[in-house]
């Protein structure tokens, strides 16, 4: 619409400025000063006219442009007067400077909730230029993490803490690593991941950093509080007996030697006494060696193994007990290609052991059977050891994996410990589902 107009009035004076240029040919040609007169005065005119009426479209547009160039949308063109052709245009104008303010308005609050976001996150993030070391952006818990105020240029980083900055910025992390990140008087614990991101012709880093010092701290804590408490639990059952027997059998000895012709010692309940404090000392042993047991496994030889040939192991080995006990062991692998890179031996522990397990919640139940079966989801492959047994109780489901902790009267309590660790060194994890009355089932994610 708006170039219909202009093209419209722009015709007319073309079409009058080629009438008066015509008038002024005639009056040059037959000499008639009447008709030269008239057309160089009208040509003239409509000149100017035209160079006014095309110039002023030009300089409106001029205008709007340089507002753009430095991105001052705030302008207003006046849309009340001048031209119809022209109140169009600056109405074009006026709606493109609202929307480019509208979305700087929505820029500027995503810009406000990602720094809020960014401020309140407990990760250290940081992005800066290659080049000149410029920084972009760096959040509150970078600084807390380093113990530096502010600064604008890493170089700032380079002269306070020179081992830091070529820890954090000489250094590529493609992969979230570990690092110890010296401070001023002590090494702090961190995961640390980066990138380089290109924007036009300028190269930035971002930097990724999360202070895990007190996570580990808090979680190795809660370990050793929970292992402290299985084993002084364990210890003191094994230990109150052994020194109440004692000290029976020293008085009856005592008594013996100080009257030997009033009090007999029995030989017999003293020989009893001796063994049951030996087989307690034994349980204390075999305790002792529990506990080793349980951190001796450190690494792994892992190799290519096909699942279906892991099951058949499996299934040699444990079948004929279970059916003993009237347990039907049942294994489902519905991808015969599917192949783990796995320790077999250990990975064949931990299944072993999740099957005794299993049993063991299935005794004195019918219909009694333990299904392992295989799932593939996206890059994860995950075996599954479920039963239908009594269910493990849901106030002691967080304590299953805890060193020592056992429901039954002759366990170690180190199975499903040992299993976890397995599972750890793997690069995997275990899981565990249970409901009451129904049943049971660990989960080995790899």
């Amino acid at each position: 619409m708006i170039y219909k107009s202009f093209f419209f009035f722009l015709i007319i004076r073309v079409i009058l400025l080629l009438g008066a240029m015509t008038s002024l040919a005639y009056g040059i040609s037959f000499q008639n000063n009447y008709y030269l007169f008239f057309g160089s005065f009208a040509t003239l005119i409509l000149l100017f006219n035209l160079y006014r009426f095309v110039t002023k479209r030009f300089i409106e547009m001029d205008d709007f442009f340089e507002s753009v160039k430095y991105r001052d949308f705030s302008r207003w063109f006046p849309e009340d007067h001048g031209p119809r052709d022209l109140r169009n245009l600056r109405k074009g104008f006026n709606l493109v400077n609202k929307t480019f303010k509208t979305i700087n308005k929505e820029r500027e609050a995503q810009f406000l909730y990602l720094k809020k976001i960014l401020e309140m996150v407990n990760v250290g993030i940081i992005a800066y230029n290659v080049e000149d070391g410029k920084v972009l952006w760096v959040n509150d818990s970078l600084l807390n993490i380093m113990d530096l105020p502010y600064f604008k240029n890493i170089q700032f980083v380079k002269k306070r803490r020179s081992k830091m900055y070529n820890a954090l910025f000489e250094t590529y992390y493609p992969n979230i690593q570990s690092l110890n990140l010296e401070m001023r008087n002590e090494t702090l614990k961190v995961l640390i991941s980066d990138t380089v991101f290109q924007v036009e012709d300028n190269s930035f880093k971002l930097i990724v950093i999360q202070n895990i010092e007190n996570t580990l701290n808090k979680n190795e804590s809660e370990a050793w509080q929970k292992l402290l408490s299985v084993m002084t639990h364990e210890i003191m059952n094994s230990i109150a007996p052994i020194s109440s027997l004692s000290e029976t059998l020293q008085n009856e000895i005592e008594m013996t030697m100080d009257h030997s012709k009033t009090h007999k010692l029995n030989i017999e309940d003293l020989n009893t006494g001796i063994l049951s404090i030996k087989k307690r000392s034994e349980g204390l042993m075999k305790f002792a060696k529990t506990y080793r047991t349980l951190y001796k496994v450190s690494q792994v030889n892992k190799s290519r193994v096909l699942v279906d040939e892991l099951f058949k192991n499996i299934n040699d080995l444990m079948q004929a007990s279970l059916l003993q006990k009237n347990v039907q062991l049942i294994f489902k692998n519905n991808n015969p290609k599917l192949e783990l890179d796995i320790d077999t031996y250990l990975i064949e522990q931990v299944l072993i052991n999740l099957i005794i397990n299993a049993k063991d919640a299935c005794e004195g139940r019918e219909g009694s059977k333990i299904l392992i079966s295989t799932e593939k989801q996206r890059d994860q492959s995950i075996i599954k050891v479920a039963d239908n047994g009594s269910g493990i109780p849901e106030e002691i489901l967080d304590s299953v994996f805890v060193p020592f902790f056992s429901t039954k009267n002759t366990g170690s309590g180190i199975g499903l410990s040992l299993s976890k660790q397995i599972m750890v060194l793997h690069d995997g994890r275990i899981q565990v589902q249970s409901e009451m009355g129904k049943g049971t089932v660990f989960s080995l994610v790899f």
